[in-house]
């Protein structure tokens, strides 16, 4: 009783869309879109700047490392 089904859940929104209208469904979805592609456009931007930095360079980009190897360690331990 407290909680609502999906049949609930499809009716409230058939009512929003005959109340706010499909176009305005449609612009926000299609907002959310140009938005996301925005950003990953942004963030390949990104990267290519500095593959492209370290090239101009005349070296390869450096590459950090995973994990260190502690050099002072014994066989004994």
């Amino acid at each position: 009783m407290g909680g609502l089904s999906p049949i609930h859940w499809l009716i409230f929104g058939v009512i929003a869309i005959l109340v706010l209208g499909g176009g305005r469904f449609s612009n926000m979805m299609g907002d959310v879109a140009k938005g996301i592609k925005q950003f990953k456009k942004g963030m390949s931007e990104e990267d290519e700047s500095k593959t492209k930095a370290s090239l101009i360079e005349g070296r390869a980009a450096p590459i950090e490392p995973v994990a260190t190897v502690d050099s002072e360690r014994t066989k004994a331990e």
